[in-house]
């Protein structure tokens, strides 16, 4: 192993997202908890390890990856055998993770004294989210109010969200992918923001209101059919070209 590597796996840890540590104790030692974004370099490494005699990393239980042992490295015919490398405090560098190489990582380690430990990593890798869009499922004006119901679901994605209006983030009880309420005169926002997260990343899309019930032109989201149909009588006021 070289200088080259050794600086390469110093500069890519440098990149991973997220470092969560889980103070969990196994074997006498801690479990690190790591979350990356699909696409990233990451760099497994335990600190302080002793004097070794040998050093395995595995995917699963029964896969290895890579075997150090009496000075030579030997990479096992694995998926990860053209994007792994070992940096000379064994850390074990992964290239261009992917949501797949999600797992529970085992350092094995042969102390000089004879003894054998285990270490544990456990790696979770997300995809970015995808942005959402906003939709409008209800928008009608009833005695001076405004029923409103948005929809910003990704499909197929997990994902945290968040409503925002003038005043900030909405009440707890309205954070979902659906937002339904009554707007009056007095709480009226000019805008509704939703932001759809995970660890990893977050993505928004608005909508924009001229006046009570009414949507602005710069407001491009997609009206679904059947609210077409309940609002016949007043869509030449509500919809613009």
């Amino acid at each position: 192993m070289n200088s080259q590597r050794w600086e390469c796996c110093l500069a890519l840890e440098h990149l991973l997202l997220l470092h969560l540590f889980l103070a969990t104790s196994i074997q006498g030692h801690s479990q690190r908890q790591m979350i990356a974004v699909s696409g990233s370099n990451v760099s497994l490494h335990i600190s302080n390890l002793p004097a070794l005699s040998r050093v395995t990393w595995f995917y699963t239980a029964n896969q290895k990856i890579v075997e150090w042992e009496s000075n030579r490295t030997n990479f096992f015919n694995s998926k990860f055998k053209n994007r792994a490398s070992l940096d000379e405090s064994y850390a074990l560098c992964i290239y261009k993770v992917q949501k797949e190489d999600s797992s529970t990582y085992i350092l094995r380690v042969l102390k000089d004294s004879g003894k054998e430990e285990d270490w544990t990593i456990s790696l979770e890798v997300l995809d970015p989210v995808r942005k959402p869009g906003i939709k409008i499922q209800t928008l009608q004006e009833v005695n001076n109010s405004c029923h409103l119901k948005l929809s910003c679901e990704i499909s197929g994605q997990s994902a945290n969200y968040t409503w925002y209006g003038n005043s900030g983030p909405l009440p707890t009880d309205l954070q979902s992918p659906v937002l339904e309420i009554t707007v009056y005169r007095q709480n009226f926002s000019s805008y509704y923001t939703c932001q759809a997260s995970n660890p990893v990343s977050s993505k928004n899309d608005t909508i924009y209101f001229s006046s009570l019930c009414k949507l602005a032109k710069s407001s491009g989201v997609a009206w679904i059919a059947t609210w077409l149909i309940v609002m016949v009588p007043i869509v030449p006021g509500l919809l613009w070209t």
